[in-house]
């Protein structure tokens, strides 16, 4: 299984790549706050700040910084469904402790499945409405996610 649900592409944003690296790898980077900090946003963009508390309600939170020094984004996230080496799901939608977020934009599916010698790593962006889902690719959200991706796929390779 890859998904717990069928992406719908009126709503969705999917990101896929090979990566060439066991998937064990790929969510340990995904897990730990000092490995998200080395590659979670696009360079020369920084992760400031990341806290992860692992648990079905706990929190994901990562701080940005503008090339320019300004800390641009603090956001919140609460994990939904957690499966070792397999699949995470978090969204915005709600803070730790399922409470509402007055912020919702999107709730985010990271799969990682067995693929020959590597692993399929797959990023779903799931939005509440086209609009949302529309602003979303129009900001970059491929050449975001997938510099992201790409990131991920180099760092995971010196852990």
């Amino acid at each position: 299984m890859s998904y717990p649900f069928k992406p719908d592409p009126r709503l969705d944003l999917v990101l896929e790549r090979v990566v060439d690296a066991p998937r064990e790898l790929l969510w340990r980077a995904w897990t730990k706050p000092e490995h998200v900090k080395q590659w979670f946003t696009p360079k020369p963009w920084l992760i400031t700040d990341c806290e992860i508390d692992l648990k079905p309600g706990g929190l994901f939170r990562t701080r940005m910084q503008s090339p320019d020094g300004k800390e641009v984004n603090d956001r919140h996230c609460c994990y939904l469904d957690i499966v070792p080496n397999e699949r995470l799901v978090w969204t915005d939608a709600l803070l730790p402790g399922y409470r509402p977020s007055g912020e919702p934009f999107i709730t985010a599916v990271i799969s990682l499945q067995p693929d020959g010698r590597g692993t399929r790593y797959t990023a779903t962006a799931i939005h509440r409405d086209e609009a949302t889902r529309n602003n979303h690719e129009e900001m970059g959200f491929f050449d975001g996610w997938g510099t992201v991706a790409d990131q991920l796929a180099a760092y995971v390779k010196t852990i």
